[in-house]
């Protein structure tokens, strides 16, 4: 709470002359309070002072009679402070709320590769960046989303040319034609040292403009995107089509960004290659590592558009903050990125970029998720596979709106799945643990919010809570308390799976308020002031899902 924290912070300045941060903390136990600090303890190793006796001085100098019952110290030094009953019934009546804190963030992410249906690798990328842009905004950031997807280099090259050779109609290929062309002329191009220069010269008539080449490959492009669209319209994805800025939108500046590098003598020719070496990072034969900015072939790498992005991104978009949502094999390359561009000038001190790294999706053998072919899992077919077990387990509910359910509680599982562990960490894809209704699960969470729904649509009246004498009610009150602080540190921190950890905390406390707290059959106040709690509780979760692009039913 932070009115806590600051009175807790003028107690230490007014008795020792610095305004420490108190770190307040939600108490692990209810003997404890309600928070719990270890202030007393850091100002006395700090000072070489008793701890007991820096927490007795802090106490008495504490001036929270209005918020809490009497501090009480314990242990070695600890403070732990209750909130009185009408304290905790104001702050769920009137939650924090964020305002615009002027901020702008640009986070890139999803990324799927043009002429490539979206596979499950796409799935975490998607996922993550589409929870963590709604956490920014309803944080007070103004949030840019940038689909950086891949629709430039030798592989167009190689398509275009075999579409020539098989004198085929780029128009009669749909996606999944496309794959099947792409996959014919990477075989060609590795094993024909004709075809492959044919190839390299279609990608320099590619980037030249020239009319029919560019004409075949917007073709490929939008055909993509089309596909690319559904696909997120069945995750639920706030991705547009307008979000799209991809690998070809900054072709026109390499030569720029290699000009720049060059006049600042940040590149260096090596085997007819222009690279940067940037101290600190060398292989593991201990030889400096480069960031290869234009080939030997005088083409460029993916580290020049990437280059081109970041200086985009800051002096074009204006970037305060700029959030790249991409699996942890990239994170060298993001490190070195981010470094070159520091050097260049392009990533100023005041603009922070960071990457947000995550794990691999494995399958029942701990293994990478494959098909039983051994092949990449299309993104598509596993969402459905959602859907069906969702479906499934619906069937004989009345008063459900069956398909629309089933894709919430489906999409919301799979997505819920995802966020709920820490992101670094690989995750087994497990259907039948995901669309458990028990457990810390996304399906938990959304049986818990249509639950609410059902007993407030009996409920009739709402007003204020009032009344906080029962623990369980207590317990359920403070944890709400902790919404706006639970989003702020996901804002910060850039880790959702702690937004997960305290929506499953959320409703578990609102089970066993369930199981204490009779609401439709209490009387009067109390029961007014119960259905009030109610009412906050659902809010919270509702809100809560939401940010985590999971929808939350009325009926399930």
């Amino acid at each position: 709470m932070p009115v806590l924290s600051t009175r807790l912070s003028a107690a230490a300045a007014s008795v020792f002359g610095t305004s420490y941060d108190p770190e307040l903390r939600s108490s692990t136990k209810p003997e404890f309070g309600h928070y719990q600090s270890n202030l007393a303890l850091r100002i006395g190793n700090a000072l070489d002072l008793p701890p007991r006796d820096v927490a007795a001085r802090l106490v008495a100098s504490l001036q929270v009679e209005d918020l809490c019952s009497t501090p009480e110290i314990a242990g070695p030094g600890f403070i732990n402070l209750t909130l009185l009953p009408e304290t905790l019934a104001k702050a769920v009546n009137e939650p924090e709320s964020f305002t615009s804190n002027g901020q702008r963030v640009v986070v890139d992410y999803s990324q799927p590769n043009v002429a490539k249906q979206m596979h499950v690798g796409h799935l975490r990328s998607t996922v993550i960046g589409d929870a963590l842009c709604n956490v920014l905004e309803f944080a007070g950031y103004d949030v840019i989303r940038q689909n950086h997807v891949g629709d430039w280099g030798t592989q167009y090259g190689m398509m275009i040319e075999q579409l020539l050779e098989d004198d085929i109609s780029a128009e009669s290929l749909d996606l999944e034609g496309l794959q099947q062309l792409y996959e014919r002329s990477r075989k060609h191009f590795d094993a024909d040292g004709t075809f492959a220069g044919k190839a390299r010269l279609r990608v320099v008539a590619l980037q030249s403009g020239d009319p029919e080449t560019r004409a075949m490959w917007r073709h490929m492009v939008d055909v993509s995107l089309d596909d690319f669209g559904k696909v997120y319209a069945l995750l639920g994805s706030n991705l547009q089509r307008t979000d799209v800025v991809g690998e070809s939108a900054y072709n026109d500046d390499l030569p720029q960004v290699v000009a720049e590098l060059e006049r600042q003598g940040l590149l260096t020719e090596s085997d007819g290659a222009m690279c940067a070496f940037l101290p600190g990072f060398l292989g593991r034969d201990g030889d400096p590592l480069p960031v290869i900015v234009r080939k030997s072939d005088g083409g460029f790498g993916y580290s020049a558009t990437d280059l081109a992005a970041v200086r985009h991104r800051v002096s074009t978009l204006h970037a305060d903050r700029i959030v790249y949502v991409v699996d942890h094999r990239q994170a060298l390359h993001f490190d070195m990125i981010f470094t070159l561009a520091r050097a260049a000038g392009w990533l100023p001190p005041a603009t922070s970029a960071e990457h947000v790294e995550f794990g691999t999706v494995l399958g029942p053998n701990g293994k990478p998720f494959k098909t039983r072919e051994g092949g990449t899992v299309k993104l598509v077919d596993l969402l459905e596979s959602a859907v069906a077990r969702a479906d499934a387990l619906l069937a004989g509910r009345e008063g459900v709106d069956r398909a629309a359910t089933a894709r919430a509680v489906g999409i919301g599982a799979v997505k819920y799945a995802d966020l709920s562990s820490d992101r670094g960490n690989d995750y087994v894809f497990d259907l039948d643990r995901m669309v458990a209704m028990t457990g810390n699960t996304g399906p938990y969470l959304q049986y818990a919010h249509a639950r609410l729904t059902r007993l407030l649509s009996k409920a009739g009246t709402r007003g204020e809570l009032t009344e906080l004498e029962d623990p369980a009610e207590q317990r359920l009150a403070l944890l709400l308390t902790g919404f706006g602080a639970t989003v702020e540190q996901v804002a910060q921190t850039l880790q959702p799976h702690r937004l997960c950890t305290y929506l499953y905390d959320v409703a578990s406390a609102l089970s066993t308020f369930y199981e204490q707290c009779p609401v439709l059959s209490s009387e009067g106040a109390t029961r007014a002031s119960r259905i009030a709690l109610c009412t906050a509780t659902r809010k919270v979760l509702q809100d809560g899902l939401g940010l985590l692009g999971i929808e939350a039913p009325d009926a399930m």
